[in-house]
């Protein structure tokens, strides 16, 4: 049953050419509202090309990165990437951005501190806008825009911990928790937000407040829990990334967040065969994801809906592991149930 709200939905899929296009026109006609690509060099094609195909084969959806980072590219490459997507897209754009992952880990760097996010974004922000900024002393501003009607994208920051938290109600003009999918931990991230927003005095109709949802819907519990347990791995390893603090996880994730500070199998990240895939059990997956046929994923998502979500992003998973690009568009295909049975119930 429906709340009367109007929930948006997208899907996180990694681009991959030849794919891109014809996947992104497919999402657009089942009906959801986002599609975002990681921007993780190493593990798959470059979002923004691919992304700019999708905006010539669709008119409603609404594209971006899904996410980016400020590590890996200058927040000037950043901030006329995603102009240019959102020009071609006739203001489809969006950058959604976290401190980064899997893109510097595999290079060599670490991911940003929150302080550094906050001044990363406040850059791409004032360069979308056709503001000037300080580069330690000189004068930077994308000047192609200057003669353009560009409108600024909106910035949605990925967020896990409090602090961070807390400085994406400040920066973003949306915040999306990677938290997982479990009610207690949804309410935890939304009460953190909207806490913050009363002490800086934020209004909340201001802030457009979502999640990224570990979800498979299929109609075996079993496979759809098992096609389940790579994304709640990953999503877990969030939040026990390096030096992170783990004092506030209930009991159900901390121990698995410790675990993962020290032996998360980045050489494996987002794929099956991933060895710490090994101590993510059914029972953490039934809590930390929505995994089941469609009565269980309408109901689960239903209750995050009511705890005054605006906006989800779905993290599916894959009955493919290779090539690349039927990996995506076998998720794609996975969604297909979740698009007809679960998503009208939210329209």
């Amino acid at each position: 049953m429906s709340s009367g709200k109007k929930l948006e939905v997208g899907i996180v899929m990694e681009a991959s050419p030849g794919y891109t296009k014809k996947l992104g026109a497919e999402i657009e006609a089942m009906g959801f509202d986002y599609l975002l690509c990681p921007d993780t060099q190493n593990l798959a094609p470059d979002p923004y090309g691919q992304l700019s195909l999708v905006a010539d084969a669709t008119t409603t959806l609404r594209m971006g990165t899904g996410v980016t980072n400020p590590i890996t590219r200058d927040a000037a490459v950043t901030a006329t990437a995603i102009a240019t997507l959102q020009q071609q897209s006739n203001g489809r754009g969006l950058c959604v951005i976290g401190r980064g992952d899997s893109s510097a880990e595999y290079i060599g760097l670490k991911n940003a501190t929150t302080r550094q996010l906050r001044t990363y974004i406040d850059r791409i922000k004032a360069y979308m806008a056709g503001e000037s900024v300080d580069r330690d002393g000189k004068d930077s501003q994308i000047r192609w825009l200057q003669s353009e009607k560009v409108p600024a994208a909106p910035v949605d920051v990925a967020c896990t911990g409090p602090k961070t938290i807390e400085m994406a109600v400040e920066a973003g003009d949306r915040i999306s928790f990677a938290v997982g999918s479990a009610p207690e931990r949804v309410e935890w991230a939304i009460k953190t937000a909207t806490a913050h927003l009363e002490k800086i005095g934020r209004d909340r109709g201001s802030l457009q407040i979502g999640a990224f949802v570990n979800l498979v819907c299929d109609t075996s519990e079993e496979r759809a829990i098992n096609l389940g347990r790579m994304i709640a791995g990953m999503v877990a390893h969030f939040a026990g990334m390096k030096n992170a603090p783990l004092d506030h996880l209930p009991p159900e994730l901390k121990e698995l967040a410790a675990h993962m500070q020290s032996q998360y199998d980045m050489a494996h990240h987002a794929q099956e065969g991933a060895s710490h895939a090994t101590e993510v059990n059914d029972e953490f997956i039934d809590w930390f994801s929505i995994c089941g046929p469609p009565e269980k994923c309408r109901d689960r998502l239903q209750s995050l809906v009511d705890l005054g979500l605006d906006h989800v992003y779905l993290l599916g998973g894959s009955p493919v592991a290779h090539p690349h690009g039927e990996r995506q568009a076998a998720m794609v295909q996975q969604s297909r149930l979740f698009a007809e049975q679960v998503l009208p119930n939210f329209r």
